[in-house]
């Protein structure tokens, strides 16, 4: 599928509406485009993850690795927006959407990463340095869009592997972020719940 962007305005859309990949036209705040849209956002917070992983002092090793799992992530991103900006019944046969394998790496990636990270004995609050913390915040955005596609899932067709993957991918996050506070020693702050108030 060749990709050919000519032009960054065409004026079609001043009237509230858009285009899908497919042609059909829907409205902008149309619960598919709110799907698309915020994974377009999470794969804009996995760019200022890169940038303070590049930027922050750490294990070159650790930041290489992390670096290329989070740009493998991005364009795994680019195909999941492919997904859901299609109507299952209208995909292009070559056309990059989210499978199977996508899924199982997660997974195993998790396994992997998590096997050396320190028994949690509390939820874990949102910092650990500012690459921790990038992906923290990362992960929440990530948990938005689970929500939003499940609701599109409700009303239209999605591709099957769209929220195995989203679901995964927060879990992946979760754990990247313990990850890079270890690897750079960065103390990962716990909740500590507080008693009833007087």
């Amino acid at each position: 599928m060749p990709i050919r962007i000519n032009r960054v305005y065409t004026r079609g859309g001043d009237k509230g509406e858009t285009s899908l990949a497919s042609g059909q036209r829907v409205p902008k705040d149309s619960l598919r485009i709110e799907s698309y849209g915020t994974v377009d956002e999470l794969n804009a917070a996995l760019g200022l993850v890169r940038v303070a992983n590049r930027d922050t002092p750490g294990p070159e090793e650790a930041g290489a690795r992390l670096d290329a799992i989070l740009e493998r992530l991005q364009n795994e991103l680019f195909n999941l927006g492919s997904d859901l900006s299609t109507l299952p019944s209208h995909r292009h046969p070559r056309q990059p959407v989210i499978e199977p394998r996508h899924v199982q790496a997660l997974e195993a990636l998790i396994d992997e990463l998590n096997a050396d990270l320190p028994e949690l004995t509390s939820f874990v609050l949102p910092g650990g340095g500012p690459v921790g913390a990038s992906l923290h915040l990362a992960r929440t955005i990530c948990r938005r869009a689970e929500r939003v596609v499940t609701a599109l899932a409700r009303e239209e067709e999605v591709g099957a592997e769209c929220l195995p993957y989203l679901n995964r991918l927060s879990d992946l996050l979760f754990v990247l972020g313990r990850w890079a506070a270890k690897e750079r020693g960065e103390a990962e702050p716990l909740w500590r719940p507080e008693g009833p108030g007087p």
